[in-house]
């Protein structure tokens, strides 16, 4: 039946998605399945996450317009309170899914209007150009808010995917530099913004030993966090009946 329910809202999104970005839906429709089968695991990083977002918009003076990127799901996002709260709230998103569009129409969020963008700042730099990933929130009207919501990490995970199969035409450290433009364009901005990102992994054995670690951010200097986690991003049996995967998550703002 997942499978079934995997095929329709793959068949569904794909004429809603530009053909740009439809290589990237399978990615997200798999998003999708593996947050429904371990919704209890990540309960508790989503609500970490929305609550983030939540305190760092709360003391805002004007409420004009938020931006959210990757806005995924939407599970890790207090979308309810954005939408009642701001005049118009903009989703970015390599690919939206229908189930979501589908969602944010049943409820009747009117100001909320949805975006497809790469926003790893890949392209440019493939041509030669000084990767300004966000640079296009200038043009953004009335600008008070911007979330990064679990996204840098996947930047670095993409871009890296592209780097290895694209080795000597791209910088050697194009995975760092744009994890940074990232982090740059956010605190350049001049409105409040809002990190949330998952800064490393652990793969962890039935015994709870460490069998490997990583860097999510390849090196690069984070922001202080305001806010830390764990999210279980893969319990045992997900992957494997031998280990699971867990990341660690900052809140920055």
């Amino acid at each position: 039946m997942l499978m079934i329910a995997e095929a329709l809202l793959y068949t569904a999104t794909l004429p809603l998605t530009g053909k740009s970005y439809r290589k990237f839906i399978r990615y997200s429709v798999n998003l999708w399945s593996r947050a429904g089968r371990c919704s209890k695991d990540w309960a508790e990083h989503e609500e970490k996450s929305r609550n983030a977002i939540r305190a760092a918009a709360a003391d805002l003076r004007q409420k004009r317009t938020a931006v959210v990127l990757g806005s995924g799901l939407l599970r890790d996002v207090p979308i309810k309170e954005l939408a009642r709260d701001f005049d118009t709230v903009v989703l970015v998103d390599l690919v939206h899914l229908a189930s979501v569009r589908l969602w944010l129409t049943a409820k009747g969020y009117r100001n909320v209007r949805l975006i497809e963008r790469d926003l790893s700042g890949y392209d440019d730099l493939a041509t030669g150009r000084e990767p300004e990933p966000l640079g296009f929130l200038r043009s953004v009207p009335y600008l008070d808010f911007v979330v990064s919501a679990n996204l840098l990490s996947q930047i670095g995970r993409g871009v890296k995917r592209r780097h290895e199969t694209e080795a000597g035409r791209m910088p050697k450290d194009t995975v760092e530099g744009l994890i940074a433009a990232h982090l740059t364009g956010l605190s350049g901005l001049a409105c409040r913004s809002c990190l949330v990102t998952d800064i490393a992994y652990a793969v962890i054995d039935r015994n709870g030993r460490v069998q490997e670690e990583a860097d999510l951010l390849h090196g690069v200097s984070q922001p202080p966090a305001k806010a830390t986690w764990t999210w279980p991003v893969a319990p045992l049996g997900e992957e494997s009946r031998d280990y699971r995967i867990e990341h660690q998550v900052i809140a920055a703002w």
